[in-house]
């Protein structure tokens, strides 16, 4: 398990949840730094990481489960999304 305290991990953007044919803007994936299997990623299920734009703009997403085995999680947006260029930014968890 991680030794990192929860609240305030950073993390990044990695991908939006994709199937063959579709990408799904509301959910994306991220990489938290310090959670590398699935066993410490589901300590998150609950919390919400938050985004913040260039603009200064700041969306949040609720982290709703893992996905896959290297510790990386599903965290769903309300709304619309986030633009792609939000992809590879830096996320930061919060309660």
């Amino acid at each position: 398990m991680s030794q990192l305290p929860i609240i305030q991990s950073k993390g990044v953007i990695t991908s939006f949840k994709r199937g063959r044919s579709r990408v799904h803007e509301s959910t994306i994936l991220c990489k938290i730094d310090g959670f590398d299997d699935r066993k410490a990623a589901a300590a998150l299920i609950g919390h919400w990481v938050e985004w913040t734009s260039e603009t200064g703009i700041k969306i949040r997403a609720k982290i709703t489960r893992t996905h896959g085995i290297k510790g990386v999680v599903r965290a769903h947006l309300p709304g619309k999304g986030i633009p792609g260029s939000a992809l590879g930014s830096p996320i930061v968890v919060v309660k």
